[in-house]
């Protein structure tokens, strides 16, 4: 059977009958992680909104001014997950969010067309394709795509946009000779009744149970993004239609407004601009870790002459990294002394250094790990990693006092 959806997919609302109407619970995923919804799973006699199937996403609407959540298929019948139940044999307004189903018919009936080109042109088979929230790929039998052989699909598909070729649906029975002819990638294990299919004037005839457009120029446009590389030896080929195009457009043109602004040129000059700014960055970065490592050195210089030296020498800088902290472990050199260096935000996170006698090391570095509620690893008189809890650090030289006076009472 096909849906009200399937048979006209221009219609926007319809009124039907409720048939049955049943507990059920829909798994969702967020930004929070995974939800259980509780609800119902309404069955119509007749359904506007199409349920998910042939790598097209379910719709959206509304029943009875009631979201629909989600629309899946059970054999000739299409569930509805409401968060409210609907009284069987009422009489319903059914609404269709059109914006996400023209979307989708651009989508689906663009990925035919493409499809269908890259065949005819470089005999290049289709294995599948994903409708995506914000692109769609078509994946293709072949470990690698030209420049030129994208160039070439893009502009024929374009074409026969502009050629306003139509684009028409039947159903034939299974039995059908002309079924063997048309494209396709088989039928559920669940199908019943007539074979769909979807055939673009003069260019391609494929089974489909999806949502597309009558004709080609309400695709408006097709633009290939390029390829990427896909899964055992196949390549992705990545494309938007209609709407999706424009909306692109017009990110690319607010990005390229916004850039022209920070960059003080116009478009044509963006890339070269960023490349100067790449490479003064790298000097600067350079620059700025030689004045590091002079810094270091010095500081060492001063700890190891300083007349606090011995013990537990601490120091904490705000500026700084694991390699600023090693040359001035480096430079002091001593096992005899407990050197306790830190880097980062005073009270936040940050990086941890602990170096001194071998033995010691081992044994204070995982407490000063746990102190710090951070993680890190060591060896040779050595013990650095991440510290969430920089505030901690006087406890951490509280530890290390302790243990150097144990030590020495021991002696």
């Amino acid at each position: 059977m096909a849906f009200r959806c399937q048979r006209d997919s221009y219609a926007r609302e319809f009124t039907t009958t409720v048939v049955s109407c049943r507990p059920a619970e829909l798994q969702t995923e967020g930004s929070n992680g995974k939800k259980v919804l509780s609800g119902f799973h309404v069955v119509l006699e007749d359904t506007l909104l199409f349920p998910e199937g042939g790598g097209q996403p379910d719709d959206r609407g509304t029943i009875n001014d009631i979201s629909v959540l989600r629309v899946t298929r059970r054999g000739e019948q299409a569930d509805h997950f409401t968060q409210t139940p609907l009284d069987p044999g009422s009489q319903v307004l059914v609404r269709v969010d059109w914006e996400r189903r023209f979307d989708h018919m651009q989508q689906h009936s663009g990925q035919h067309l493409v499809t269908a080109v890259a065949d005819h042109l470089f005999k290049l088979k289709t294995t599948s394709w994903e409708l995506g929230r914000f692109r769609s790929a078509i994946e293709l039998d072949t470990p690698s795509m030209t420049t030129e052989q994208v160039a070439a699909i893009e502009q024929s598909v374009n074409e026969k946009i502009r050629d306003r070729l139509p684009v028409n649906v039947r159903e034939l029975s299974l039995d059908d000779p002309e079924v063997e002819q048309v494209r396709g990638r088989g039928l559920p294990d669940d199908h019943a009744g007539p074979v769909r299919v979807v055939s673009i004037k003069g260019v391609d005839s494929n089974m489909c149970c999806g949502t597309h457009v009558s004709n080609l120029s309400d695709l408006q446009v097709i633009k290939i993004l390029g390829t990427e590389k896909g899964k055992k030896n196949k390549t992705n080929l990545i494309f938007l239609a209609g709407n999706r195009v424009l909306k692109w457009m017009e990110r690319s043109h607010g990005t390229e407004k916004a850039l022209t602004a920070l960059l003080k040129c116009g478009a044509e000059d963006h890339v070269e601009a960023v490349k100067k700014l790449q490479n003064s960055t790298k000097i600067l970065q350079k620059n700025n870790l030689n004045l590091l490592r002079d810094l270091a050195v010095h500081i060492a210089h001063s700890l190891r002459n300083s007349p606090d030296w011995g013990g537990v020498v601490v120091l904490h800088r705000k500026e700084g990294d694991s390699e600023f902290m090693n040359i001035i472990a480096n430079e002091i050199g001593s096992e005899e002394t407990l050197l306790f260096l830190t880097v980062g935000d005073e009270k936040g996170a940050g990086l941890f250094l602990l170096a001194g006698p071998p033995a010691s090391v081992e044994t204070l570095g995982p407490r000063v790990a746990e102190v710090l509620e951070g993680k890190g690893a060591g060896k040779k008189g050595r013990f650095q990693g991440k510290a969430t809890k920089m505030s901690r650090r006087t406890e951490v030289q509280a530890l290390l006092q302790d243990y150097i006076t144990t030590q020495s009472t021991k002696e």
